[in-house]
């Protein structure tokens, strides 16, 4: 930790910050480039040049549709939907995207949890603020967009997205979340705000983080307060995450006694966004694993 002049400690001083952490893994040689084509335009600006890894999920069997959901301020919130074309409602996962708004890889990831039987939505939780996709340079798009969007208005727009989406062909009442990065501090700190959630599953969230008038929690203190079961999914690798910080968070969710069923899976040998099969921190390994104990989790809580 360090302290600023007027002896305030910053907790998050010794951690890369997301920009800087991201921004680690982008070296990628020629060869491993994927090229061209409609599916590699879909990527943010900032994640480019995508790596040939990168998966398209086939949309055969799945209802997808880009929509329009109006939030409780009135705000015409963005979102994409894939969802499985027929039979009855399916329980729904709110998948929150990272820094870098909702492009292909998060569409692909919804396309994925609704060949698993879900209805998946991603809202655009950044957009009252500028399209994240747009814009290449990490630093301006955590100052003028990521920054913006403040913990009270992202709870309130999943809110509204789970009620949109309850009413548009989902299962309301079987909910769960999921999020990368960014989005995965928000999936801790939902579970803490909504007593409908059933689950989440975190991916390399930040735990510990600078308090902000936007963002003023820090997912650690809000332990006690978790409503749902969450899985945490993180890199041994990550140095914007540390193990230090997740065997604190360990501590703090046995001592308030929600582990179990609250678990964190540290994946040996894995960086952040070791998910993220479109860039070179993707580590194929550790991303099965973590599909396979998502799906599992989710089929357990969610599913029912």
């Amino acid at each position: 930790m360090t302290m600023d002049r007027d002896g305030k400690e910053h907790p998050a001083a010794d951690r890369l910050a997301e920009d800087i952490n991201w921004i680690g893994s982008i070296g990628l040689q020629r060869r491993h480039v994927l090229t061209g084509g409609a599916f590699a335009a879909g990527f943010a600006a900032a994640c480019r040049p995508i790596a040939s890894s990168a998966v398209e999920t086939p949309g055969d069997g799945l209802t997808q549709e880009s929509v329009s959901i109006r939030a409780s301020d009135g705000f015409a919130m963005p979102a994409f939907v894939a969802r499985p074309a027929g039979g009855k409602p399916a329980p729904v996962i709110v998948v929150v995207h990272e820094i870098f708004g909702v492009h292909e890889w998060i569409r692909d990831m919804c396309r994925r949890f609704a060949k698993a039987g879900y209805y998946a939505i991603a809202p655009d939780l950044f957009a009252r603020h500028g399209d994240a996709t747009k814009i290449a340079d990490f630093k301006q798009l955590v100052g003028t967009i990521v920054s913006k969007a403040s913990d009270a208005q992202v709870m309130a727009d999943i809110d509204t997205t789970y009620a949109w989406a309850g009413s548009h062909g989902g299962n309301g009442k079987r909910r769960g979340i999921t999020g990368f990065c960014w989005g995965g501090r928000v999936v801790w700190l939902y579970a803490a705000h909504s007593a409908a959630l059933k689950a989440g599953v975190a991916f390399y969230g930040r735990l510990v983080s600078d308090k902000t008038p936007l963002q003023p929690s820090s997912v650690i203190e809000e332990v006690g307060k978790l409503k749902a079961p969450v899985l945490g999914q993180y890199g041994s690798l990550d140095k914007g995450i540390p193990l230090k910080d997740v065997e604190a968070m360990r501590a703090a969710l046995a001592q308030a006694g929600k582990s179990p069923p609250d678990a964190i899976t540290v994946h040996e040998g894995a960086d952040h966004g070791f998910m993220a099969d479109y860039r070179p921190s993707y580590n194929e390994a550790a991303a099965a694993q973590a599909w396979s104990q998502t799906l599992a989790w989710f089929g357990k809580y969610v599913k029912g």
